[in-house]
């Protein structure tokens, strides 16, 4: 079981705990907050099934549960336990598999092949068809895939793994449901228990082959068939079919003439009574058909669940679609701070307005309230200088139209636009900034409501080009000095 397998695991058997009653996870939450950076949208984590922000932030809440109600270390002895578990099914296995060819070849040195055949390969042949059913049919197609993990070696290993780990009051259920769970909804069940199933199995044909040989290497046998009700043919067919796959790796065939010799041993003849070089073909394709039809089976299917394992065990995760794992989700989302989901990407810095030259505008002074607050009085609480044009624009597109077009046809010399100093510059006001600077020959900019340029502003104005109207200081704040400003300014701009 890796690393991730058992992360899966924990996680699937908390989802179990829990649907008893939820778990008191204030901490576990948090420390899943904690653990990973908030750039990454839980959505995001969602749509990755698993590989993203949301799924790494359960797994966390998962962790800290499962260490704090033992499912961790119980985890962490099932993966300590499994290998020996192995071994020991391995043991009993073989031990079985020297029991039955022993009794094959064991007794009066008679050996009557079609018995040994499925004594050897009869239990092989039904947990494989079984196996196969499992694989061929849909999960809890007619109990089937139930049928096929108790029939399994590999579900024998599994379960007896999680009792010895658990021991009398462990989870073992939890786990078992949790793991097999994660196998089938990776549609690895199957390949998971067949690849434990077939690597014991194969180990069981590699000793009993062999035994077998050693045994028909330095004893003398004789090999026979015996029947009461069935007829020589169909046994001179079986002996033929069954010799075809082995004859391809080189494995003899006894032909039609010597199957129906061989029932003429009799009971009690000796093993030297039956001729040697025929009693040599049939023991070599007896355990041809034990090598073709047992061994290279189990081996080759031991290899393909490999394959299909290696290929399919990072599907191993939580279903982060079930609606339990969509409200652990939410609640990540409603604990985290608020992030800004629509931010400025940032603007191109542009180039000054370049204002009218100075024969092309008239001996006028506009001031332009822009956006100013309700409370601020216009026009502004202070002596208009001689011949100043007064106009307020609240920001309505309209408006701003019809004050730009006048001020297109006025072509003052001056323009000072009054922003409130308590705001801040964004997009709007900079464009028509920039629009007012295109339509006159100079354009300032006066802060109403601040006796000081705030950074902000002062950053704001030297990008955009436009200077302010008054300077920095207590001595430039109060209404009386900018208003006498305002005069300089005016009769400055009249003289011829």
């Amino acid at each position: 079981m890796n690393t991730t397998l058992a992360d899966a695991v924990v996680t699937e058997s908390v989802r179990w705990v829990e649907a008893t009653g939820p778990l008191d996870d204030a901490e576990a939450m948090h420390a899943a907050l904690a653990l990973h950076d908030l750039n990454e949208s839980l959505s995001d984590g969602l749509r990755d099934s698993g590989s993203g922000i949301g799924a790494a932030r359960i797994t966390e809440r998962a962790r800290v549960l499962g260490r704090r109600i033992g499912l961790a270390s119980e985890v962490a002895r099932m993966r300590a336990w499994a290998p020996w578990m192995l071994l020991a099914l391995v043991a009993v296995v073989v031990i079985a598999g020297l029991g039955v060819a022993g009794n094959v070849v064991g007794g009066d040195r008679k050996i009557n092949v079609m018995v040994a055949l499925v004594s050897l390969l009869g239990l092989h042949a039904l947990t494989l068809l079984i196996w196969l059913a499992g694989l061929a049919l849909p999960v809890g197609s007619f109990g089937v895939f139930g049928t096929s993990f108790n029939a399994s070696l590999g579900g024998l290993w599994l379960m007896l793994t999680a009792r010895v780990a658990g021991g009398k009051r462990g989870q073992a259920p939890v786990l078992m449901r949790a793991t097999t769970g994660l196998l089938a909804r990776a549609k690895l069940m199957p390949w998971a228990l067949g690849l434990v199933s077939h690597t014991i199995w194969t180990l069981s044909f590699a000793v009993i082959v062999a035994a077998l040989l050693f045994a028909l290497a330095f004893r003398n046998y004789a090999l026979s068939w015996e029947t009461t009700i069935l007829e020589p043919a169909f046994f001179v067919r079986s002996v033929q079919a069954l010799g075809v796959v082995p004859s391809w790796l080189g494995f003899p065939v006894p032909d039609a003439q010597m199957v129906l010799a061989a029932p003429a041993v009799a009971p009690d003849a000796t093993p030297y009574a039956a001729s040697l070089a025929a009693q040599r073909v049939w023991a070599l394709w007896l355990t041809g058909c034990v090598v073709v039809y047992g061994l290279l089976p189990r081996l080759l299917l031991a290899l393909w669940s490999a394959a299909v394992w290696q290929a399919r065990k990072k599907a191993l995760r939580p279903d982060l679609r079930d609606a339990y794992y969509l409200k652990l989700l939410a609640r990540f989302d409603a604990l985290q701070p608020p992030r800004v989901v629509d931010a400025d990407s940032g603007r191109l810095r542009q180039a000054a307005v370049q204002g009218l030259a100075a024969g092309d505008t008239s001996n006028a002074l506009w001031v332009i309230g822009f956006e100013l607050p309700d409370e601020a009085p216009w026009p502004i609480a202070v002596a208009m200088p001689t011949g100043a044009h007064p106009v307020r624009v609240d920001g309505g597109a309209t408006q701003r139209a019809e004050v730009l077009a006048t001020l297109a046809d006025a072509r003052p010399a001056q323009a000072i636009v009054v922003c409130s100093g308590a705001s801040s510059p964004d997009r709007g006001t900079e464009r028509f900034v920039r629009e007012v600077q295109a339509r006159c020959g100079e354009c300032r900019l006066w802060l109403w409501g601040v006796s000081t340029t705030p950074g902000r502003w002062r950053d704001w104005m030297a990008e955009v080009g436009v200077a302010p109207w008054q300077d920095d200081g207590p001595e430039h704040s109060d209404a009386h000095t900018a208003a006498v400003a305002l005069d300089h300014r005016s009769e400055t701009s009249a003289r011829p």
